[in-house]
């Protein structure tokens, strides 16, 4: 008696293992920002220097997840994930944007043991999908604030809000990935704009 009650616990603690070492659902890695192939006009030795600070991204969507948003209710999309977090990711693409759009400035990313006349800090506000209604086609909205600040004191030369919203052509996954990256790209043209016309 002992001894088969003993095989129904092994058995019953094997088959418990087996549900627990079960595959996850499948989770497909994305990625946006990606860098445009033309170089910019390499700057003259007199070119304005700007740092690049790290990027600061709210903690909801810190990380590798993509936020939906719909009205006051929010989730993780489902089976999706950018491939690093999403601060890397922007970053990345923030300063492939400068230099293959700059010409009147030099951007210094954070790796780059430079020092410069000013910095830029970029607050991002909002990166998420937003849905008018359960099920809707989402719009990529982006909110970034930025600010350009002159060294040592920090002193604000110039601020602005920027937001972007792109629209995704459907609601699926493949198709929202594309709107944030139109989007970043929209953005990332906007700063660099910006910030020619204010660093000196």
């Amino acid at each position: 008696m002992i001894r088969s009650t003993l095989i129904a616990l092994v058995a019953t603690t094997s088959l418990g293992g087996c549900a627990l070492l079960s595959s996850p659902d499948p989770v497909q890695n994305y990625r946006f920002g990606s860098p445009s192939l033309a170089p910019a006009a390499e700057p003259g030795p007199n070119t304005p220097q700007v740092v690049l600070r790290r990027v600061e991204f709210p903690s909801a969507v810190e990380g590798d997840r993509i936020l939906g948003v719909t009205g006051t209710e929010t989730a993780y999309i489902k089976g999706a994930r950018w491939v690093s977090p999403a601060e890397d990711l922007y970053s990345e693409s923030l300063e492939n944007a400068f230099a293959t759009q700059a010409t009147r400035v030099r951007a210094i990313g954070a790796r780059e043991v430079v020092q410069g006349g000013q910095t830029l800090d970029i607050d991002i506000r909002a990166f998420e999908a937003r849905y008018d209604a359960p099920g809707a086609t989402p719009t990529a909205v982006i909110s970034a604030r930025a600010q350009l600040l002159a060294l040592p004191g920090r002193e604000v030369k110039a601020e602005r809000t920027f937001t972007i919203q792109q629209p995704a052509s459907e609601n699926r996954v493949g198709a929202i990935v594309e709107a944030f990256d139109r989007a970043t790209s929209d953005l990332n043209s906007q700063i660099v704009a910006w910030t020619e016309q204010n660093a000196n």
